[in-house]
């Protein structure tokens, strides 16, 4: 399956929004902190999820963004769809020209792994990921992670005064 980091920096992204936002919008420098993701990329991510209804942006003071559903109702295939990534196992992407124009001897394996690929992530919602006891592991110590970094420099500055 050709999955690019493209997907997968989308459905982290969201499944952090969907952790973060819970109690205010999240900003996308706060995303890209916590997952080491570009800013930039975010912004082109989050264009294309907001474009597929999933985010919807809060403007001003606390502003950020937000689900626009509830995390129950968003699976990931949609998230990977929703940013151009297709999922797809096969050589050609489905088009059944893998071998001079036509189907190769293997390209009915290949889009059944597909199918069931995407069946799968289908089956997954951002709420059922929220509910794993490791989502919400990781999500608590990327955050302390952040906050000992900024804490870190007003030591130093409180150390040098």
């Amino acid at each position: 399956m050709r999955l690019t980091t493209k997907g997968r920096y989308a459905v982290t992204a969201m499944l952090d929004l969907a952790f973060h936002s819970q109690t205010k919008p999240v900003t996308l420098t706060d995303i890209a902190t916590r997952q080491t993701i570009s800013l930039s990329y975010l912004e082109q991510l989050f264009a294309r999820l907001r474009k597929a209804g999933m985010v919807k942006g809060v403007r001003g003071p606390g502003g950020g963004y937000t689900l626009s559903r509830n995390a129950q109702d968003i699976n990931i295939a949609d998230i990977i769809e929703a940013v151009d990534e297709p999922v797809d196992s096969s050589k050609c992407g489905g088009k059944s020209n893998c071998h001079n124009d036509q189907p190769c001897l293997t390209h009915d394996l290949w889009m059944g792994l597909s199918e069931q690929i995407r069946t799968y992530l289908k089956q997954i919602s951002l709420g059922q990921l929220l509910e794993r006891d490791l989502v919400s592991e990781v999500a608590q110590r990327q955050n302390k992670q952040v906050e000992q970094v900024i804490e870190l420099p007003s030591r130093q500055e409180r150390l040098s005064a």
